[in-house]
């Protein structure tokens, strides 16, 4: 059985999003609230506030996608932005 990496280290899952002027808040499964800029992803800093709105959390809580922005992000990068951007 194929288990993702976010299901191997028991990461939490995204339950919304709140968007401030300048970072988005994610809520988790866990309880924490992380405040994420939004600078860190050109296509979300240039987004409207209606582009940012239209999202989708994945099914299993460990993404998030913009189909207006093509743009996709996981809650490991959030957790771990340093090792996710340095494999791009």
């Amino acid at each position: 059985m194929n288990t993702s990496i976010a299901e191997q280290i028991k990461l939490p899952g995204i339950l919304d999003l709140k968007f401030l002027k300048h970072s988005m808040q994610v809520y988790l499964t866990d309880g924490r609230t992380i405040t994420i800029p939004l600078a860190w992803y050109p296509k979300l800093s240039e987004a409207t506030r209606e582009q940012l709105k239209n999202y989708e959390i994945s099914p299993s809580g460990y993404g998030i996608h913009w189909p207006d922005l093509d743009e996709d992000l996981s809650v490991l990068g959030f957790l771990f932005p340093d090792q996710s951007r340095s494999k791009k």
